[in-house]
């Protein structure tokens, strides 16, 4: 069964591994797509595999809700059976580098050919072509380019990546974004087309208002580590029994702050009576709150504030966040057979998003989808012996 009836009218060839690439086409695979995970037989795949063994919580993870088979794409047969797929598909991903697919034969340009509706989606570490497209992606590479790590951290102590692969991830989330846009186009010019994203992009684009300052008013922004850049306060705070974040954005928030801290003067002491004063005495307002924050407990802080109109919360670990009676109430752990997913963000009322299948294991569904091209028993098994398949 289909993790979704939304998108279960499509068929996807996944040609991705690592991350970015599986990433994309989970997103359509837990809407529904049926999407056929295709990978080297493994007396062929002598890698090792990245993101953990197929059994980690990693892969499994990423590749949930998808059927696979082996397929040899060096070998000329391999590569023509991946056409014979791809004459009724509506979409492949992959994330070769960017001259693979072109040497093995199997480029938008030569698949389109065959089925002028197929949606191509390719990403790579730095796109297409251009004086970095050979280069070998990587997360934390397009972390750094990308400007991510040079305000990420606290002031003084050098650049710091954040602790997700964060331009993997967007990547392919904004691939299935344009996937998705490209099959809605295709419904009115009956036409396929190839959609790109890159690590690099992705990571520029998440950027966004730090990006925008300097593109528009000339401002490079420097690491401000918990503090908010431009919106004072909005930090981490000390507490009694810990740290808790406060956020207040916006003179009327601020002017709830101070009122529910005990601090009504800070309103008419012009060191902090205006945004544009709080951001220049930010050091010293960060001491003063804290001075107040630390008499009580977090929880106190946490229900006090926000029955004030203060957005605050607790800083979690991650076992802490999945047991947030919200976040259980989200449904954002998702269990199959006892195992646990993580969860999509998005809610659909009609046609919701589920953990129908645990990840394939190599080649499971290689006879299945091989008899649905219309290859006989004898002519799969003869496949199996030369490792086409």
């Amino acid at each position: 069964m289909p993790a979704s009836s939304a998108l279960a009218r499509f068929k996807v060839l996944d040609l991705t591994r690592v991350r970015a690439g599986p990433t994309c086409v989970r997103q359509l695979a837990d809407w529904g797509a049926d999407v056929i995970k295709v990978e080297l037989p493994e007396a062929l795949d002598v890698a090792d595999p990245m993101g953990g063994p197929r059994t980690g919580s990693d892969f499994q993870n990423l590749h949930r809700n998808k059927r696979g088979m082996t397929l040899n794409l060096k070998a000329p047969e391999g590569v023509a059976i991946l056409k014979r797929l791809a004459e009724t598909a509506d979409v492949v991903v992959e994330n070769f580098r960017p001259d693979v697919k072109h040497r093995l034969g199997i480029d938008y340009a030569a698949l389109s050919a065959l089925n002028p509706r197929l949606v191509y989606a390719s990403i790579s570490g730095f796109g297409q072509d251009g004086p970095y497209a050979d280069r070998p992606g990587f997360d934390q590479i397009a972390q750094g380019m990308g400007g991510l790590m040079s305000i990420t951290g606290e002031p003084g102590r050098g650049p710091m990546r954040v602790g997700i692969p964060i331009a993997d991830l967007c990547a392919g989330i904004f691939a299935a974004q344009g996937v998705l846009v490209a099959l809605l186009e295709r419904e009115t010019s009956g036409k396929g087309q190839w959609v790109q994203s890159s690590l690099l992009q992705a990571q520029i684009f998440m950027l966004d208002f730090q990006a925008a300052r300097w593109l528009m008013k000339g401002d490079v922004a420097p690491q401000a580590g918990n503090n908010h850049p431009t919106s004072i306060p909005t930090g981490v705070f000390r507490t009694r029994d810990g740290h808790i974040n406060i956020a207040a954005a916006g003179h009327h928030i601020w002017e709830r702050l101070a009122r529910e801290l005990g601090a009504e003067a800070w309103l008419a002491d012009p060191r902090f009576a205006t945004g544009a004063a709080r951001s220049e005495n930010r050091d010293i307002l960060q001491i003063e709150i804290d001075a107040r924050t630390e008499q009580e407990d977090s929880a106190v802080w946490i229900e006090r504030l926000n029955a004030a109109g203060v957005p605050s919360g607790p800083i979690n670990s991650i076992d802490q966040t999945f047991a947030e009676p919200q976040v259980q109430h989200l449904g954002m752990a998702q269990e199959l057979d006892g195992i646990r997913y993580v969860g999509q963000p998005v809610a659909l009322a009609r046609t919701p998003g589920t953990i129908a299948s645990h990840p394939p294991t190599r080649g499971q569904h290689t006879a299945e989808i091989l008899r649905e091209l219309g290859l006989g028993t004898e002519e799969i098994d003869q496949l199996r012996e030369r490792k086409i398949v």
